[in-house]
């Protein structure tokens, strides 16, 4: 994992450059004491993750991040102040390191941020055939769209049921119900797609499948009954 550290305080840069070194696999590629230059080399070079102070003239972090949106690479925050927290995690970091950096937390902030970069390998393929690819643990297996009953969001992991197990596949909701065939899902919540011939019942609220209470929100509801034919 290569990493880059951007922080205008010397000390605060030495700590971290000491606590990385003894990560096994985290590469601490260059250090920069601005934001600025730190900006211009990320536009020719590639890290997976940045150790981010946040106030800095010219450039804050949280400027820098902004940035750099629409890029894989993951922020660590490390600041002594803790306001910005929301404002930081709404940028959607890996996470927020209050200074002094301890070791322990330190170590659990880069487990955090290589469980993101391992995730990410997961992947969700639609083919011809009708099936799914889904990658789970170290193993890739094909899904069947007949075994799936339905997609549920949780967090940044859309899960996958079927009658026998649940994969988590990391991910985003909207991009399962694109690559998911319309002609056989559809989208009855902000968090479930449903298999339309998996349907048990209708009633109130929701549905049920498989046993499985599936709420309907109402701006889907429409949607559901017309695709069921209720009137």
């Amino acid at each position: 994992m290569k990493a880059l550290i951007v922080d205008d305080n010397d000390i605060a840069r030495t700590t971290l450059a000491h606590l990385a070194k003894q990560i096994p696999n985290l590469t601490i590629e260059k250090e920069f004491n601005n934001a600025i230059e730190a900006y211009h080399h990320l536009q020719t070079n590639h890290v997976d993750l940045i150790f981010l102070d946040i106030e800095m003239p010219e450039m804050t972090g949280i400027e820098l991040t902004k940035n750099l949106s629409g890029k894989d690479t993951l922020i660590i925050f490390t600041t002594s102040n803790k306001d910005y927290a929301l404002e930081a995690f709404e940028l959607n970091i890996a996470d927020y390191i209050l200074k002094p950096v301890m070791p322990a937390r330190f170590l659990q902030a880069v487990s955090k941020a290589q469980a993101i970069l391992e995730s990410r390998k997961d992947k969700v393929e639609i083919t011809k055939d009708e099936f799914i690819f889904v990658r789970d643990s170290n193993i890739t297996r094909r899904l069947k769209l007949d075994d799936i009953f339905y997609a549920e969001a949780m967090g940044d992991y859309v899960k996958f049921y079927t009658k026998e197990k649940m994969f988590a596949i990391h991910g985003k909701m909207k991009t399962a119900e694109e690559r998911l065939p319309k002609e056989h899902f559809i989208r009855v919540h902000r968090s479930f797609i449903i298999s339309v011939g998996k349907i048990d019942t209708l009633q109130d609220g929701g549905i049920m499948i498989n046993g499985k209470f599936i709420p309907v929100a109402d701006a889907y509801r429409k949607a559901l009954n017309t695709r069921m034919n209720v009137f």
